[in-house]
């Protein structure tokens, strides 16, 4: 196995003290603003007996608790390796955007399940003047937040900066589900339960989205074809002729990945020569990609016996290996 030393040291999340600063602000404002507008939402959801007022604000306060564990993320995802954490802490990031992910889930199952019983009491709510206008000015301020949230994940490259960006996002869009509602069917004593359930479906819906955006990596994703392209075409230009890379993997570490594969190189080649050719094809890598690369090295004879030994099997005709 041929790799890099560095690439066992490497582990760092790549961030800044400009870029955690960053996102420290946007977390600091996050709270702050969410809180205000708690407890103006709660207030406005109270006095006219709106259990889908009081669900929005509830949504509001989760962007706040969203935030505390995107900052605490972005902290520890920060941290260098250790000898416990050989390539960093950067799924600290990854770790954060499920907890997002599942706050917001969970919020929406507890508002629909109460829609659902109101629905059954047939209760419902008597809106204000008040309400409508902390709603409209809720839509206003928390798509301004959201705008700021999705700036600073362009800038830092976080996907938890996102994830809370697009929390904002499903707020003023549940705020906005929640006018229209408001605006056109006040008068329907089933309208405030139905629009707690248009507002938690919302909910589970951006849930879902986030969780599935952060569980694919954390899982183990296969990389993109465009990745691969890239990576065997820096290979090529040190290795043109053989067989192409094989056992691909690639593992992230939130802005940290590093990859493993195979090579193929001739049998009768040196150790040193051997271990030249894939120093410089680990620091192309490094230079041109940001990937930290581990190399196993391969004798074509082992490779050619093996592509022989699979095709008995399958009765395929041997990969080429100029291909």
């Amino acid at each position: 196995m041929y790799g890099s030393s560095d690439a066992q040291g490497a582990g760092t999340s790549g961030t800044t003290g400009h870029e955690m600063r960053t996102i420290q602000r946007a977390g600091f404002l996050s709270i702050v603003g969410n809180v205000v507008l708690f407890g103006i939402k709660l207030a406005a959801g109270l006095t006219s007996g709106s259990i889908a007022v009081v669900a929005d604000a509830w949504h509001t306060l989760s962007d706040s608790i969203s935030s505390i564990v995107l900052l605490v993320g972005a902290r520890t995802a920060r941290k260098p390796a250790d000898d416990d954490h050989p390539f960093g802490h950067g799924r600290a990031e990854l770790i954060s955007t499920v907890m997002i992910g599942t706050i917001l889930g969970m919020i929406g199952i507890t508002f629909a399940l109460d829609a659902v019983e109101r629905l059954f009491h047939h209760e419902g709510a008597h809106y204000t003047d008040f309400t409508l206008w902390v709603v409209g000015f809720s839509i206003l301020a928390k798509e301004a937040m959201a705008q700021y949230a999705f700036a600073v994940a362009r800038k830092t490259g976080y996907s938890s900066v996102k994830a809370d960006g697009w929390h904002h996002r499903s707020d003023a869009l549940s705020s906005l589900l929640l006018l229209v509602g408001i605006l056109a069917g006040g008068r329907f004593w089933w309208m405030d339960s139905a629009l707690a359930l248009g507002v938690s479906v919302f909910l589970g819906y951006t849930s879902y989205s986030i969780l599935k955006e952060a569980f694919s990596p954390l899982l183990g994703e296969a990389p993109p074809e465009e990745l691969e392209t890239r990576i065997q075409d820096v290979v090529r230009r040190t290795q043109p002729e053989g067989p192409d890379i094989h056992h691909l993997h690639v593992h992230h570490y939130g802005r940290h990945t590093e990859v493993t594969f195979h090579v193929v190189l001739d049998g009768e080649t040196s150790l040193r020569k051997a271990h030249e050719i894939v120093s410089v094809i680990e620091q192309d890598l490094r230079r041109e990609l940001g990937l930290e690369a581990t190399i196993h090295v391969e004798p074509f004879e082992t490779w050619k016996d093996r592509q022989l030994r699979r095709r008995s099997r399958s009765n395929e005709p041997p990969a080429d290996p100029g291909a």
